[in-house]
């Protein structure tokens, strides 16, 4: 039996709180000690830091004494059955419970000893006029008492499985709520997700992962399938190796145009990305493709229209500007041979100023160009 008295403490608080059920058990156990020990008060006490709780009785009302007046504080310092026949030739002859109402004479205890070995109250009997107990008695006492104890023991038990079973399946909740929210999120993605393990086996998809596979090659995707048979051909080999890089565990991503020349023919950007498990082995590879066609779309057609722009602007560098040279190169022929013109100035300023109008054209077109190549990178 332990004897450190905060630790006692702390086991005693675990009973401190039975529910109805053992409470009547408890009750009908001290009722049958009460009349096979021929007792007016039988009782099944806890002792606390304070308090003398009493947990069943037969023979009193009250729920509890000062600790200080109970007889108990001395059963739990034994191991065994504590009997005292005359209160008045006890050390307890001046207790308030002996010289006072109920007027105690007889007590008869044995300590309840939890299973972890510490002293929480007692199983005891009450008379009020010297007695001594037959062996029988002695023998049911101390029987009951580990009985008590199996009791509220078992009762502790229960009580903290039936709170680890509502703990349980308030997380069950709360992770099947999550993983409805998950999926719906997963779901409702219009990019295809896909779980691979390391041998190209399906473990998870969604729903436009399953749409896109079945539009494409009119099959019905299942966990197990190998992946590699949705895979186009034509990419195959570089798949497979973008996919070894992220069980290498490093995440890459790729362009691709899958089903070329088909009228499914798309563009889709792919990410790989290394699944790890709790001790940080790479166990998969996630999946993530979105489809980037319309952009590719967008692209191509900048790139006509860049392209159609680049030619104007030959055109505009080169033919526009051609007889503007040529009228630059006449006005420097007539300058040279010294050739009075009334007109010459005016003439030299309209074309030096159509000139400088074209050249500013160009330089127009030029920086459209370049803003729409920017626009394409980004």
């Amino acid at each position: 039996m332990k004897h450190n008295e905060h630790r006692r403490l702390n086991a005693v608080n675990r009973f401190k709180q039975l529910g109805a059920g053992i409470t009547k058990d408890l009750n009908d156990l001290v009722s049958l000690v009460a009349d096979t020990c021929n007792s007016p008060v039988a009782l099944v006490t806890l002792l606390d830091e304070d308090k003398q709780w009493f947990k069943a009785a037969v023979g009193t009302e009250i729920d509890c004494t000062d600790r200080k007046v109970a007889f108990c504080n001395k059963t739990i310092l034994k191991d065994e059955l504590h009997i005292i026949n005359d209160m008045l030739l006890s050390e307890f002859a001046k207790n308030p419970l002996v010289t006072g109402e109920p007027h105690v004479r007889f007590y008869a205890g044995v300590p309840l000893i939890t299973k972890d070995g510490y002293p929480i109250g007692s199983l005891c009997v009450i008379d009020m006029k010297p007695r001594e107990l037959s062996a029988l008695q002695k023998k049911t006492l101390t029987v009951m008492a580990k009985q008590v104890v199996n009791l509220m023991e078992l009762n502790y038990s229960l009580e903290a499985l039936d709170e680890k079973h509502k703990t349980e399946q308030k997380q069950n909740q709360a992770i099947n709520e999550s993983e409805l929210k998950l999926k719906a999120l997963f779901d409702s993605s219009n990019d295809t997700h896909l779980l691979i393990d390391k041998n190209y086996a399906v473990l998870a998809f969604n729903k436009s992962a399953a749409t896109f596979i079945n539009s494409t090659h009119r099959h019905k995707i299942a966990n197990g399938d190998s992946i590699l048979d949705y895979i186009d051909k034509a990419i195959l080999n570089q798949f497979k190796k973008y996919f070894n890089v992220a069980l290498s565990g490093r995440a890459t991503k790729r362009e691709w145009l899958l089903m070329r020349g088909t009228a499914n023919a798309c563009w889709k950007i792919t990410t790989f990305i290394p699944v790890k498990n709790a001790k940080g082995d790479v166990i998969g590879v996630a999946l993530n493709s979105n489809d980037i066609t319309h952009h590719k779309k967008q692209e191509e057609y900048i790139n006509i229209q860049n392209e159609a722009l680049n030619r104007i602007a030959i055109i505009q560098s080169h033919e526009l500007r051609r007889p503007v040279a040529s009228l630059l190169g006449i006005m420097d022929l007539l300058k040279m041979e010294n050739i009075d013109f009334t007109y010459f100035e005016m003439m030299e300023l309209t074309i030096n100023e159509l000139d400088e109008k074209i050249r500013g054209i160009v330089k127009d077109s030029e920086n459209t160009l370049h803003g729409r190549h920017l626009a394409i990178v980004a």
